[in-house]
């Protein structure tokens, strides 16, 4: 077994902070990283040591693999924690951690490799007996294949990179007339952002449900599922309001989610937290779309009914401890919701903004927990993501966790800047989520007043 005494944190904002957190009760000693126009930045302020790395631009700082290695070795950190997005599925960084003795807090890097890859990811979770999205065997490498590739399909269909996440290189075809654009599209916005325009087709599902299953596996073979969550309240591919667990699934149906999600995690090995994704139709045939492996944004809802600190299990298997919990351990305790407040102008085509934050009140009281890096004084920059804070509720029901849900967005108050809050309450307050009868169009629906 590893001690793992130091951990550097390859992030920033609030997955930094939260990380710092679990460190400090595991009595580890944290690293922050930051950008220069990230000296004030509460993350540097609640680690014990703080490295500058470069400049504003991510590629300078936050996506310098050779400064924050190279950081990693001037404090004598013995491991780097990558939080989420940036170098956390990052194969090439994950290697060069364990090349140069450094424990990457995750998955092996050759698991991140295969599942990063929409494509192999694909075809490895389709040997190990999981259903997916009928589609391409394979990369489509030209518009002639692409043509082929669609009669056997159908539409509508999803031309997808194979590289990155996030809704970028994906769009969606109706017919045979469009195939040609959203190809080529595909192919030049998976280049741009990813540098990689390697593209595959899949059946487009119209309207599905967006439901994960989270899973924790240790370096002895162990893995456990914690449930569910239901994500599918999003805009343009990005999540908004999840909620663990997820409602209106038989249960015979959840049950083949776990029993799925576990046999495509033991079919490679996996170590450390991972989620699968899924999409499910209104009949309830569900369908694998992609394995995230890192933590997710949304992991505080599992954390609330499951009570076990993701983080802190992340770190544990990273040392080569077993897994605190096992399967029969582990109940459903209640519901919890997580909505993302962003610094963005929802009723502006959802324009990011940036600013100084005048006065703040979070909202609080029993269930209620806030993942934030924001303080009074702070100014929100123009060149990172416009997320600044997650509001978590905990409660015994569905009904009594939107209420809190309700209640704290009514109760938050973010001055100097504008946000999605009031958006947000809206959406809490609409008949369809109220109803628990929703799927991924909720948004769009709303924007278009098809649902009020």
């Amino acid at each position: 077994m590893k001690l793992i005494q130091k951990v550097l944190i390859a992030n920033r904002g609030e997955i930094a902070i939260r990380i710092i957190r679990s460190l400090r009760e595991m009595n580890i000693k944290s690293v922050a990283i930051y950008s220069t126009v990230d000296k004030d930045s509460l993350h540097v302020m609640l680690a014990d040591e703080a490295v500058c790395i470069g400049d504003h631009r991510l590629i300078n700082s936050y996506l310098n693999k050779n400064a924050i290695l190279q950081a990693a070795i001037n404090t004598q950190a013995q491991a780097i924690h990558p939080g989420y997005g940036l170098l956390s599925e990052n194969a090439s960084f994950a290697k060069a951690c364990h090349h140069l003795g450094l424990e990457f807090i995750g998955p092996h890097y050759k698991t991140i490799e295969l599942m990063g890859d929409k494509q192999s990811a694909r075809e490895t979770i389709r040997a190990a007996g999981v259903p997916i999205v009928p589609g391409s065997k394979g990369l489509v490498s030209n518009l002639d294949e692409a043509h082929q590739q669609a009669k056997h399909i159908g539409f509508p269909l999803l031309v997808k990179a194979t590289a990155g996440g996030g809704g970028k290189g994906m769009r969606i075809c109706y017919d045979k007339e469009s195939l040609s654009h959203a190809y080529q599209q595909a192919v030049l916005e998976a280049q741009t952002v990813f540098g990689d325009g390697s593209v595959y087709m899949e059946r487009f599902i119209e309207n599905p449900r967006h439901i994960e299953v989270q899973i924790l596996g240790d370096k002895h073979e162990n893995i456990v599922h914690l449930f569910e969550r239901e994500c599918s309240v999003q805009r343009n591919n990005q999540k908004m309001i999840e909620e663990a667990p997820a409602h209106n699934i038989k249960p015979a149906t959840q049950k083949k989610l776990y029993d799925v999600a576990l046999k495509a995690a033991h079919s490679i090995q996996y170590e450390s937290a991972g989620t699968l994704e899924f999409i499910m139709d209104k009949d309830e045939n569900f369908y694998f779309i992609e394995m995230n492996t890192r933590i997710q944004v949304e992991h505080p809802i599992t954390e609330q009914i499951t009570g076990v600190d993701l983080i802190k299990e992340q770190i544990r298997i990273a040392e080569g401890r077993r897994l605190s919990v096992t399967q029969s351990d582990l109940k459903i305790n209640g519901c919890s919701l997580e909505l993302r407040i962003n610094a963005e102008d929802p009723y502006d085509k959802f324009k990011p903004v940036s600013g100084k934050i005048g006065a703040i009140h979070f909202p609080g009281g029993h269930g209620i927990r806030v993942d934030s890096f924001l303080y009074q004084g702070y100014t929100i920059l123009p060149f990172y993501d416009s997320m600044i804070a997650k509001i978590i509720v905990h409660s015994s029901s569905r009904e009594d966790a939107i209420e809190k849900a309700i209640r704290s967005m009514e109760e938050l108050n973010i001055e100097g800047i504008k946000t999605n809050q009031e958006f947000q309450l809206e959406i809490l307050l609409s008949e369809a989520f109220l109803d628990n009868n929703y799927d991924t169009s909720l948004v769009e629906k709303f924007l278009k007043g098809e649902i009020q």
